[in-house]
């Protein structure tokens, strides 16, 4: 019985292909992207961030209405002072780790270590800071307009000297 089912199954499939393939249709390559590693386009990160991260935008704008997928690179000894978004935030390490806390003050014992492979998801409005202790790369994905609002203006780099 199952190896009949099987064999049923296996003709059904054969068919669906022939018959897509008979007919010609022709996929889409603006419906589909596939980024490898040495296709990423490193650019110095948007003045909302402290200056030395690199940003790289896979899909999407962040800036705009809809889904965005980007990667940033952190240097080592990297800091994020107190923020939110709001809007949703999704985070996964790359590489390195990532340190994360939640609150309205830097405060590294509140923090927890995201070492590759790591997850993290953020509410919006929710406070948090980020730092590293070496390169660490994240990939950031969500729906824009994505922006950063800081705890305390003083911290906005787009706030200090010489960016006006």
């Amino acid at each position: 019985m199952a190896t009949t089912r099987q064999l049923v199954f296996s003709a059904a499939a054969c068919c669906l292909i022939l018959s897509a393939v008979g007919t010609g249709q022709q996929h889409d390559p603006s419906q589909h992207k596939i980024v490898t590693p040495d296709m990423v386009t490193w650019s110095p990160a948007p003045p909302g961030l402290p200056p030395g991260a690199q940003v790289a935008v896979l899909e999407g704008d962040p800036g705009k209405p809809g889904a965005f997928t980007m990667r940033a690179k952190f240097p080592s000894g990297y800091k994020i002072q107190p923020h939110w978004h709001s809007v949703d935030e999704h985070v996964t390490v790359l590489r390195g780790t990532l340190h994360m806390g939640l609150g309205e003050k830097f405060d590294p014992a509140a923090g927890k270590a995201m070492g590759a492979g790591s997850f993290g998801h953020m509410k919006p409005d929710v406070r948090h800071f980020a730092w590293t202790t070496e390169e660490t790369v994240i990939q950031l994905h969500g729906t824009g307009p994505w922006g950063i609002n800081y705890v305390n203006p003083k911290d906005d780099p787009r706030k200090q000297p010489g960016t006006e």
